[in-house]
């Protein structure tokens, strides 16, 4: 039997319903994450280039456009189990360079930024009440890493209640193993794994935002 088969015996890897109302978390596009010149960043370019698209478009219909960084107080830094695991996460203290969202994704003034101190950009923010707030009924989810912080984001967003999609080509990551491996596994379990062309294509037939 085929892995594909052993799944769909399973129940999972089902088609996710998409709503009237989206909107976008993008997870650590900043440059620490994005800029070569420090050690935790991966080759992103391409990706925000595509991640930028989708932001484009649903700001052009009113929908929200939301970003995370990860950012600790320099108090923070000894006393958290997880950076004793990732180390090189120490180096994001807020008020650096490192923290700041690369301006490469197109940021704009009214989009929101929110600050995570785990992997999930829901852990420990304001994520869900917002997207609550702004009537979101499916969430796209873009960023760094695919691994890491994308799929934890991903997790908490399906389980917070949101139909959850992941352009895989708005997703980047140090290495292409955990990159395949975590799309696949998100794809059967949380999300629906597509890229932009397809997002871009369905935003296009949404009624611009009241």
């Amino acid at each position: 039997m085929s892995q594909e088969q052993t799944y769909a015996n399973a129940g999972f890897g089902r088609s996710v319903p998409r709503g009237t109302r989206p909107g976008i978390i993008v997870v650590d596009f900043s440059y620490g994450f994005t800029d070569l010149q420090y050690p935790t960043a991966s080759e992103a370019r391409a990706q925000m280039a595509n991640t930028k698209r989708i932001c484009d478009a649903l700001r052009a219909k009113g929908f929200p456009v939301i970003f995370s960084t990860i950012a600790f107080h320099p108090g923070e830094v000894d006393k958290l189990p997880w950076l004793r695991k990732s180390a090189g996460m120490a180096a994001l203290i807020q008020g650096t360079r490192l923290v700041e969202i690369d301006t490469a994704t197109g940021i704009q003034p009214q989009d929101t930024i929110v600050v995570k101190k785990g992997a999930s950009s829901f852990f420990g923010s304001t994520l869900g009440a917002l997207l609550t707030g702004a009537g979101v009924d499916t969430l796209i989810v873009a960023g760094a890493t695919t691994s890491g912080c994308v799929r934890a984001t991903a997790v908490d967003a399906v389980q917070s209640g949101f139909n959850v999609l992941v352009p895989r080509d708005c997703c980047a990551d140090r290495a292409q193993a955990p990159h395949d491996a975590n799309l696949y596994d998100m794809q059967q379990k949380y999300a629906d794994v597509t890229d932009s062309e397809d997002i871009l294509a369905w935003i296009g037939t949404l009624a611009a935002r009241a």
